[in-house]
């Protein structure tokens, strides 16, 4: 195996570029780290295959077990998140049921904010109930409401996001962190939003931190993934978990996001100086009557000083459904589609999409309005981005 050229001490950016790349057992090592396109692996003695699958000792048998590409993202998220351990999977989402399965049984109770990604909530009171595990949701801007969910459920998991979907409010982390830890709750934070370029919440008592890697960490829009970042006794029990339920990514996939993550930082660092650019142009017009944007707030001291990402959400002032529609089927630049984290601009419609789920009631008492639009800003030239923003807007109020 070849040594760790990148080093533990070494920066952000180096780690991005180097961890989990160049791992050969033979004599030359590949500069980029090939795919390992393979169900199986074959060893020359039988008696290694069994120290393999007895896990006595490193390498690989079967890739739903593992596989090289696997462990070179699993390595590299580590190693940005300050984790002993991660597991990679199929996607965010599997990611996070596997971070929760591995925490709870039936009797369990899970406090988690309630403004959080719609799929998330629909994971905890719909499939998770199914298992006799109950949530309850609680407003994690309120940290008094917060103590009082947890001293009165004693949940066994405390659920939030480090930047919640799609408002952007940002939990006191360290704060609530704290009173998880006091109650022995184990608290898993979806990190998405923020990327580890952003914050790192194991550094402030989070135990277990969850990504969609088809998000920030990978950026180019086409591959789809998730991962763990957690300490080594958790991912030694959540990778014996996903031998069973086999929620792996794809070696391409896998490889695709290592190569996506060693872009992270220059990426992170273009889309928060855009969007900070971007926000402050929605600020200041009229047609927008809210903006929600970290970098427009005071937020805990936890989060890169120079950076505070690439995610807005805005509210055109008095539109309805249609106006949205409006503006959405008139922007050219910006790409009206789900997700984020792309080097393109991606702007979506929370009530038909993240949180379709929902009656208007319930996105009433979220805040999401009818006029909500979310966007993911991207790389672009920041006033290319604005001008077709503006055409947008100017078609919807229009």
């Amino acid at each position: 195996m070849v040594k760790d050229r990148a080093g533990a001490a070494r920066g952000f950016a180096s780690r991005a570029v180097h961890v989990g790349e160049r791992a050969s057992n033979s004599g030359f090592v590949s500069t980029a780290s090939p795919i390992y396109p393979t169900t199986s692996f074959v060893y020359d003695e039988l008696s290694d295959m069994d120290a393999v699958f007895g896990n006595e000792q490193p390498g690989f048998v079967y890739t739903r077990y593992g596989n090289p590409n696997f462990t070179a993202v699993e390595q590299a998220v580590a190693s940005l998140e300050g984790a002993e351990g991660a597991v990679a999977f199929s996607s965010g989402m599997a990611a996070l049921h596997a971070a929760i399965l591995n925490q709870v049984q039936t009797g369990s109770r899970i406090v988690a904010a309630k403004d959080i990604y719609g799929a998330t909530s629909a994971l905890f009171t719909n499939l998770f109930a199914t298992l006799g595990v109950k949530t309850d949701l609680v407003d994690f801007m309120n940290i008094d409401a917060v103590a009082t969910a947890i001293k009165e459920t004693k949940p066994r998991v405390v659920f939030f996001e480090t930047v919640s979907n799609p408002l952007l409010r940002v939990p006191d982390m360290p704060a609530i962190a704290e009173l998880a830890n006091k109650a022995r709750a184990t608290v898993v934070v979806d990190n998405t939003f923020a990327s580890p370029m952003l914050v790192n919440p194991i550094r402030f008592g989070v135990n277990t931190v969850v990504h969609s890697t088809t998000k920030y960490l990978s950026g180019h829009g086409d591959v789809t993934g998730g991962v763990i970042a957690t300490d080594e006794e958790r991912a030694f029990e959540i990778r014996e978990l996903t031998k069973l339920t086999g929620a792996v990514p794809g070696p391409f996939e896998a490889w695709l996001t290592l190569r996506g993550i060693k872009t992270l930082p220059l990426r992170v660092r273009q889309q928060s100086v855009n969007a900070a650019k971007v926000a402050a142009w929605l600020a200041a017009d009229s047609r927008i009557s809210v903006v929600h944007f970290p970098g427009h707030v005071r937020t805990p001291n936890i989060y890169n000083s120079e950076l505070r990402g690439g995610m807005i959400a805005f509210e055109i002032a008095g539109a309805t459904r249609k106006h949205v529609f409006q503006f959405l089927e008139s922007i050219r630049l910006c790409l009206p589609a789900v997700s984020l984290g792309d080097v393109y601009s991606l702007v979506l419609y929370p009530p038909i999409s993240t949180h379709r789920g929902l009656t208007p009631a319930e996105l009433d008492s979220l805040g999401i309005s009818e006029g909500l639009v979310r966007m993911s800003v991207g790389i672009e030239d920041a006033e290319d981005i604005i001008a077709d923003l503006d055409c947008g807007l100017a078609a919807a109020i229009a």
